[in-house]
C-alpha cells in the first residue's frame, strides 16, 4: 500500500498552488474541487455532501492546511486502496503547481522529465513542511543520475557546487529541478541521454522497478515459448508484450510462499529457471547465464524482503540514510552540547583568570603605593642624613680651625680630614672615619719612620753600589787603555804591512816595467835576427837542414819563454812567498 506520507507531500504542493495570496489558506470552493479531483484520481467514491457537512460549523472563510487535514484523512486517505494509478495522482498534483514555479524554456529537460524529478524529490525529501531535500540526498540523486547516464561521478564538481551554496544545506523542489535541468548537467550533455537517465532513476525509485528486460516465458495452455518484457517490483513480476508497457499480459505475485530455482536445460532451451507460487509455476528462459543468475538473485531478494516484512529496497535504504543522518545529527548535537559546556567552562575559567588579573592589578597598585611610601621614607631619611651631614660638616670645620692652630705635626691629620670630606656622604660611617683617621695618622707616622729607616738603609746600599761601580769603571778604563795600546800596536803593524804591500806593489810595477822593456828589446833583437837570417838565406841559400826541436814542455814565465832557469825560478818563487806572508802578518 502506498505510504500516506508520500501521498500527503503531493497534496501539499496542490494545496500550496491554490494558496494564491501566500497566506497559508485556501477557499472552501477550491478545496471542494481539489477533494473531488483527488477522489476521482484515487478511485474513491465521492460524497458531495460530506464536505459541506464536515465544514458546516466553520464559517470563518478560507481554510488552512491544518484545518483541511482532518477532512482529508477521514474521507479520502483512510479510504485509499492500491488499485489506483499513483502516477496519474502525482501528475494531477504536479499540473496544479508546476506552471507557477518553473520556466520550461530555460531548462534542457522536458516537462515530463521535470515531473519525474518532482516525484523523485517527494520520495527523497524530508517529512517536514515546507518540503526540502538535504544536500546528502541531492548527492545521492546526482550519483544515481550519473551512473544511469554512464558518465561517472565527479566528486570535485559536486564539492565546488557545495562551496557555491555556502551555508545552504537543503534545496526546494524547484531548485532541484533547476539544478538537474539547467546547472549541473548543462555542459556537454545531450537532452536524450539526460532524459533516459532521469527515466531510469524514476523507474527505480518511484515505480519500484528493481529489474526489467526481455526473457522467454513458457505458456500454461499451449506450452509454447514467447518473448515477453519482464518488470520486477518488490511484490510482483509483471510481463508485457513489449517494453513500452502498453499491453500487460500478466503478473506473478511474489509472496513469502514463493521460491525460485534454476532448471536443467530442456526442449532446446538453456539458462532456465522456475518461479513456484502457491497456485502456479512459471518457467522462464534468460538470454545467458549472467542474466539468469541476476534475475534469480533479484527475485530471491524480493521474496526475502516479503518474508522479513520489509518495505522496498529503496525505501529501506532511504530510512537507513535518514536514521544515519539522525544519528549524526544527535552526535553533532551532543558535540555541540559538549562544546557549549566546554565553552561555559572556558568562560568560567576566563572569568577566574580575569578575577585573578584584577587581583594582581590591585596587588600591583598596592605594591606601587607601598613603593611610593618607601621612596618617600627614603627621601625623608636622606634629608635627615643630609642635615646631619651638614651639622657634621660644621663641626668638622670647627675642628679644622682648632687643628689649624696646632703645630705642624698635625698637617698629615688635616690632609686625611680633607680626604674624608670626599667620602663623608656615607652617613653611618662618618664618626667612625674620624676616629679611624687618628689611628691611621699614628700608623702613618710609624710607617713614615719605618720608610725613612728603610730609605737610609737603601741610600747606604746605593752608596756602596756607587763605589763599586766607580771601581769597576776605573778597572774598565785601565782595560780600555790596554786595548787602546794593543789597537795602536796593531795599527802600526797594519801600517808597516801596508807600506810593505806598497813597496811590493812598486817592486811589481818596476819588475813589470823591466819585463816590458826586456820584451821590447827582445822583440827588436828578434826582428834584427830575422832580418839577418833572411839576408843570409838570400845570400848563401839553405846551408843546413832543419832539425827537430826539443820535445820537452816549453816553460813560460812572466818574463817571456825560457827567460829563467829552473833554479832561478824557484828562488824567485820563495822570495815572493815570504813577502806575501810578511804582508799578511802586518795586517
Amino acid at each position: 500500500m502506498w505510504l500516506r506520507d508520500e501521498l500527503l507531500k503531493s497534496i501539499w504542493y496542490a494545496f500550496t498552488a491554490l494558496d494564491v495570496d501566500h497566506r497559508g489558506k485556501v477557499s472552501k470552493s477550491q478545496l471542494k474541487v481539489l477533494s473531488y479531483n483527488l477522489c476521482t484520481v484515487m478511485r474513491i467514491p465521492h460524497e458531495p455532501t460530506a464536505f459541506e457537512e464536515h465544514f458546516k460549523d466553520d464559517n470563518e472563510g478560507p481554510l488552512s492546511n491544518e484545518g483541511y487535514m482532518p477532512y482529508l484523512n477521514r474521507y479520502i486517505l483512510d479510504k485509499v486502496s492500491e488499485d489506483f494509478d499513483v502516477i496519474e495522482f502525482y501528475r494531477m498534483c504536479w499540473t496544479l503547481c508546476y506552471k507557477k514555479n518553473i520556466y520550461s524554456q530555460r531548462l534542457i529537460i522536458s516537462d515530463n522529465d521535470a515531473f519525474r524529478v518532482w516525484c523523485i524529490f517527494n520520495f527523497l525529501s524530508e517529512d517536514k513542511y515546507p518540503l526540502v531535500i538535504v544536500i546528502e540526498e541531492v548527492e545521492y540523486l546526482l550519483r544515481k543520475l550519473s551512473e544511469a547516464m554512464g558518465i561517472g561521478w565527479n566528486e570535485e564538481r559536486f564539492v565546488d557546487y557545495k562551496l557555491q551554496q555556502n551555508t545552504k544545506s537543503s534545496l526546494t523542489v524547484w531548485e532541484l529541478i533547476e539544478l538537474v535541468g539547467l546547472i549541473y548537467f548543462s555542459k556537454g550533455m545531450e537532452r536524450q541521454i539526460l532524459s533516459m537517465g532521469i527515466n531510469e532513476v524514476f523507474s527505480e525509485l518511484i515505480l519500484d522497478i528493481l529489474k526489467q528486460g526481455y526473457m522467454m516465458k513458457k505458456g500454461h495452455k499451449r506450452k509454447n515459448w514467447t518473448e515477453r518484457w519482464f518488470v520486477l517490483q518488490p511484490t510482483l513480476l509483471s510481463y508485457y508484450t513489449c517494453e513500452d508497457l502498453t499491453e500487460k499480459k500478466g503478473d506473478i505475485i511474489l509472496d513469502q510462499n514463493c521460491f525460485v530455482e534454476p532448471l536443467q536445460d530442456k526442449d532446446g532451451k538453456k539458462c532456465l529457471f522456475i518461479i513456484k507460487c502457491s497456485d502456479k509455476s512459471f518457467e522462464i528462459n534468460a538470454s545467458d547465464k549472467k542474466k539468469k543468475q541476476e534475475w534469480i538473485q533479484a527475485i530471491q531478494t524480493c521474496i526475502q524482503q516479503q518474508r522479513l516484512g520489509l518495505l522496498s529496497p529503496h525505501r529501506e535504504a532511504r530510512l537507513r540514510r535518514r536514521e544515519l543522518r539522525q544519528r549524526q545529527q544527535v552526535e553533532e548535537d551532543d558535540l555541540a552540547k559538549r562544546m557549549r559546556r566546554l565553552q561555559a567552562s572556558n568562560e568560567s575559567k576566563q572569568k577566574q583568570l580575569e578575577d585573578m588579573r584584577m587581583k594582581m592589578e590591585e596587588a600591583a597598585a598596592n605594591a606601587t603605593l607601598e613603593e611610593l611610601r618607601r621612596k618617600k621614607n627614603q627621601s625623608d631619611l636622606q634629608d635627615r642624613y643630609r642635615m646631619d651631614l651638614e651639622r657634621e660638616k660644621m663641626v668638622r670645620q670647627q675642628m679644622e680651625e682648632q687643628v689649624a692652630q696646632k703645630s705642624s705635626e698635625l698637617e698629615q691629620y688635616l690632609q686625611r680630614v680633607r680626604e674624608l670630606e670626599e667620602l663623608y656622604h656615607r652617613l653611618e660611617e662618618a664618626l667612625e672615619d674620624e676616629r679611624q683617621a687618628k689611628q691611621d695618622e699614628e700608623a702613618a707616622r710609624k710607617l713614615q719612620t719605618r720608610l725613612l729607616e728603610q730609605e737610609a738603609a737603601k741610600r747606604a746600599e746605593l752608596e756602596q753600589i756607587y763605589l763599586q761601580q766607580q771601581r769597576t769603571l776605573s778597572q774598565t778604563e785601565a782595560e780600555k787603555e790596554e786595548l787602546r795600546a794593543e789597537q795602536l800596536a796593531k795599527e802600526r803593524e797594519l801600517q808597516a804591512a801596508t807600506q810593505l804591500l806598497e813597496r811590493l806593489e812598486s817592486e811589481r810595477h818596476g819588475a813589470l816595467e823591466q819585463y816590458q822593456e826586456v820584451s821590447r828589446k827582445l822583440e827588436r833583437a828578434a826582428n834584427k835576427t830575422k832580418t839577418w837570417k833572411d839576408k843570409v838565406a838570400k845570400q848563401e841559400g839553405l846551408v843546413r837542414l832543419i832539425q827537430p826541436g826539443h820535445k820537452g814542455p816549453q816553460r813560460i814565465t812572466n818574463w817571456g819563454p825560457a827567460s829563467f832557469s829552473d833554479m832561478e825560478l824557484e828562488l824567485r818563487k820563495k822570495s815572493w812567498q815570504e813577502s806575501k806572508n810578511q804582508g799578511a802578518q802586518a795586517q
